[in-house]
């Protein structure tokens, strides 16, 4: 479904990205973990076609995306669902207008249906009573859950998320957990998710990734990565002071 291929990312004279590869299957939750500034972010930016990779191919289905023209992109992008870390909702619009936006925006069905969908979701998320707050009027866990209810809106077969539960207390944070897992069970969507929260990598992932330094140090199932014996895995996921990483 998504494939990485050698790829090479840098900005300016620093390299993000070092021959990163990888391959995330049709309805896998593929997570990313590693430190803050270690190119997890840029690697989810390239599979929605905002970062062209400096050499290596990133793969959608076959479709090389930072080769595809400007309508193939277009079509890819219909297909995803993205989750910001800052959740960039329109702070002109209220609640259920940045729900619907993207089916409004694209015309996509009659605009009733596109509220109807919006309410919805407004709904699964338990934020009917915040639809007509404008985005200033709401908490920060409250505009991620309405990030995430935009992201959902076009049942996309794609969905990324940067951080999705930066930010939330443990209970919302298990509430998004369920939410991502419901979302591949019920729609068998594939995830892709930039992550430091451990707990919730290990609920919701199939495979995880480990970056570090731009470079992939493992790929394996919660499971292997629970038990690595990389010295770099280990001290990341059990966030000890003492090891190879250092802090920043």
């Amino acid at each position: 479904m998504i494939e990485f291929i050698n790829v090479n990312k840098s900005f300016g004279e620093k390299q993000v990205l070092k021959d990163v590869s990888f391959y995330i299957k049709k309805g896998e939750t593929f997570s990313i973990i590693g430190q803050s500034g270690t190119g997890k972010t840029v690697a989810l930016r390239h599979i929605a076609g905002l970062f062209k990779a400096d050499s290596g191919q990133v793969l959608i289905d076959g479709v090389d995306v930072g080769e595809a023209n400007s309508f193939q992109l277009s079509q890819l992008r219909f297909r995803m669902g993205i989750l910001f870390q800052s959740g960039a909702l329109l702070n002109w619009m209220n609640v259920r207008d940045n729900v619907a936006l993207p089916l409004v925006e694209n015309r996509i069905g009659k605009k009733k249906d596109a509220y109807d969908r919006a309410d919805y979701l407004l709904n699964v998320l338990q934020l009917d009573d915040a639809r007509f707050k404008m985005p200033s009027g709401i908490s920060g866990g409250m505009k991620k859950r309405v990030a995430l209810a935009r992201a959902l809106v076009t049942n996309p077969e794609i969905i990324l998320y940067d951080e999705p539960t930066s930010g939330l207390d443990p209970v919302m944070t298990s509430m998004i957990d369920d939410l991502i897992l419901s979302t591949q069970e019920r729609f068998k969507v594939t995830s892709v998710v930039v992550t430091h929260d451990m707990k919730s990598a290990y609920n919701i992932s199939d495979k995880i990734a480990m970056l570090y330094k731009g470079l992939i140090v493992q790929c394996g199932t919660p499971d292997e990565i629970k038990s690595s014996s990389n010295e770099i895995v280990q001290q990341f996921v059990q966030g000890n002071l003492e090891g190879p990483i250092e802090a920043k």
